[in-house]
């Protein structure tokens, strides 16, 4: 493996970086800087969040850059605050011996006359978000004119949000001579687009395969019925007594109810949403970062871009709508070499959309039982006998009170003695776990089928307390998933209600919905349409019981778009039509 002293870099880099405590380069690290010094060119790096990316470019731009002149040489862009702040804050210690480099981070939510004022002084590297930079540039408060070095950092995560319109619009007032360095977790149509269109013959280098979740990571799901979900989630949590992790929601809703439950329960948690301001969620970020708290309860939307160290868990609450926002989640954990673990709480239905995830990151899932009340309070007690062995004992701070505490424990035994510590730690776990019931459902493939060598006809139904509806628009009509799951939140009127398994066909689709709300989103379907076609909207065969159809039946259901999170409008009616 090639050495940081034999890059090329200079010195004074080298002196910086090895008191932060830089030993070995990455591998993304080891490939991209010695290419980049020796014949600065286009490359796109194909590399999970937490594989040192920020040093891959960081430290070949401290070094080419020219400080002598005072001007943005290199520009940054990033999806979110919290990793434009973070670029900035590495670069900066990376650049400790370097005299004179100025790096200014430009982002939203915070003041832009601040910001401006940095800029006026003199400035050789900006950090941004896409947002604020085209803010800037609209009113002409930032030159690019001579930007030498172009990075774009978490580039799918940045098109995901919905920056499309303003990257290309800062890459439009950038020079066409310069380096432009691209890198992505995964590489959909939309970033290829940009190394067409944006960059001259890049290079492409890849640490493991593209879209591939990290090696390091285990792939783990429980199956239960759609109602015990909350319940494995709080089994999952108590199973590890010292997770640090992020469990992820669907909606903002979810997120806050999930959150609320959880600290009601008595757990350390907090949730990260959209709904948010900015003084919030950098409380509750900071919060998270200096573990003041265990489990961030976030959606995709609001965990963009995070970057946050030794992650043990990613707990997926609800499966992810594509397979690239799983390999985003679990790539928060299992970073810098370290090893994590990615748990998915899925439907008995919900097997399918496992294999294709699996397809999709070339990575195998493991199904395992939820974790039973017996086995959690043996972890439990363990961790709390652990914890006796190695706790610290300062021997001046406690001598005065022994006497006292001897007088009063001196009629117990040693054995009486250990059970009074035990029982006054762990009996909130005996209570609550004494007579739990195994919250695991069974297999799928032996889910509501009637044995054929009996004569009856096989056949699937819903999953318990679900309702399977059945729309006539499928697949020659252009219907995703997404879209399916657009209409039942429209029709519904909850962000937050429990869908299940999605079956999509030439030209029809059908989707389990929580049975509470199948009357609701029958009646308020009526109305809508699908890109200008009809359909009904109908209870299908195997899920009938549960839903009290009314005698409405069927609409029209129009395509509309849900946009990303963070001020952005959700659904728009115009003329007293339902979009979808």
């Amino acid at each position: 493996m090639m050495q940081f002293n034999e890059m090329g870099l200079d010195p004074r880099i080298l002196k910086g970086i090895q008191e932060m405590g830089f030993e070995q380069p990455s591998p993304i690290q080891e490939q991209f800087i010695p290419l980049f010094l020796k014949k600065p060119t286009d490359i796109v790096g194909l590399a999970q969040t937490g594989t040192g990316k920020t040093a891959a470019f960081g430290l070949p731009i401290l070094q080419i850059i020219d400080p002598k002149n005072r001007v943005p040489q290199a520009l940054i862009i990033s999806p979110t605050r919290e990793l434009c702040v973070q670029i900035s804050r590495e670069i900066s210690d990376y650049a400790k011996y370097l005299p004179d480099i100025s790096i200014v981070p430009i982002y939203g939510g915070a003041d832009i006359g601040a910001q401006v004022s940095a800029l006026r002084k003199g400035v050789h590297i900006i950090a941004a978000t896409p947002g604020r930079l085209h803010d800037m540039i609209r009113k002409n408060k930032v030159d690019l004119s001579q930007v030498t070095i172009l990075v774009l950092d978490e580039a799918d995560e940045m098109l995901n949000m919905g920056f499309q319109e303003d990257v290309d619009a800062i890459l439009e007032k950038t020079p066409a001579t310069k380096n432009t360095l691209l890198f992505s977790a995964t590489m959909p149509k939309e970033i290829a687009a940009i190394a067409k269109n944006y960059m001259t013959n890049p290079i492409e280098i890849a640490v493991g395969k593209k879209g591939s979740g990290a090696d390091n990571v285990e792939h783990i799901y429980h199956m239960v019925h759609a109602k015990d979900r909350y319940s494995a989630l709080k089994r999952v949590l108590d199973f590890v007594p010292e997770v640090y992790g992020i469990v992820f929601c669907r909606t903002r809703m979810e997120t806050n109810e999930v959150a609320s439950q959880l600290i009601q329960d008595g757990y350390s948690a907090e949730a990260l949403h959209g709904d948010l301001s900015q003084a919030q969620r950098d409380y509750v970020m900071e919060k998270f970062r200096t573990k003041g708290v265990q489990m961030l309860i976030a959606t995709d939307v609001a965990a963009r871009g995070l970057d946050v160290n030794d992650l043990t868990h990613i707990v997926n609450y609800n499966l992810p709508d594509d397979i690239e926002n799983y390999t985003h989640r679990s790539g928060r954990t299992g970073r810098a070499g370290k090893s994590g673990i990615s748990i998915s709480i899925i439907h008995m239905k919900e097997q399918g959309r496992i294999r294709m995830i699996e397809k999709g990151i070339g990575k195998k899932f493991l199904r395992m039982p939820v974790p039973s009340g017996k086995v959690i309070c043996e972890k439990q007690l363990m961790y709390l006998i652990d914890k006796l062995q190695t706790v610290t004992i300062n021997e001046d701070q406690i001598e005065p009170f022994l006497p006292a505490v001897h007088e009063k424990l001196e009629a117990l035994t040693k054995e009486d003695l250990i059970k009074h510590v035990v029982s006054l730690e762990f009996n909130r776990f005996l209570d609550y776990y004494g007579n739990t019931p195994d919250l695991n459902a069974p297999d799928v493939h032996d889910s509501g089928r009637r044995d054929v060598r009996e004569g009856r006809e096989m056949r699937r139904t819903s999953s318990e307390g679900m309702t399977q509806i059945r729309l006539n628009v499928g697949l020659s009509q252009g219907l995703i998933p997404k879209d399916i799951i657009t209409f039942v939140i429209d029709a519904t009127g909850r962000r937050n209600v429990e869908i299940g398994k999605i079956d999509l066909y030439k030209n029809h689709a059908t989707v389990e919905v929580e049975s509470a709300y199948g009357t609701t989103l029958l009646k308020n379907s009526r109305g809508m349409n699908f890109r200008g076609s009809f359909f009904d909207a109908e209870v299908s065969s195997s899920g009938r019981e549960g839903v009290d159809r009314g005698g409405d039946r069927g609409g029209r259901f129009e395509r509309g778009f849900r946009k990303p999170e963070g001020g952005r409008d959700d659904f728009k009616r115009r003329d007293r039509k339902k979009r979808f």
